[in-house]
């Protein structure tokens, strides 16, 4: 789902960089990624190694997975992504 107009992205389309929905928003955006996080580091819940500035600017990350909602509630991967982190954490991985 796009961040800007929250219209649906086929699921079966790839997001490259240079995809760009029909409201002419870049995709592979910070603020279009499940991994997206405010507050974590560099606003990323994976270890990003470098400082994205403009999360609504298309970028290179690797770790970019489409988000499949914004209705402001955390889908289950997002739940138990965030809770295996946590308990890695626990043990210092």
């Amino acid at each position: 789902m796009c961040w800007k107009c929250k219209k649906s992205i086929d699921a079966a389309i790839p997001v490259y960089r240079s995809s760009v929905c029909s409201c002419g928003t870049d995709l592979h955006s910070c603020l279009n990624c499940r991994h997206y996080s405010p507050g974590s580091h560099y606003d990323c819940h994976e270890t990003v190694d470098e400082l994205v500035k403009d999360k609504e600017r298309a970028n290179f990350c690797d770790w970019f997975s489409v988000k499949a909602d914004f209705n402001g509630e955390k889908s289950e991967s997002d739940k138990s992504h965030d809770a295996k982190k946590a308990f890695n954490s626990l043990f210092g991985d």
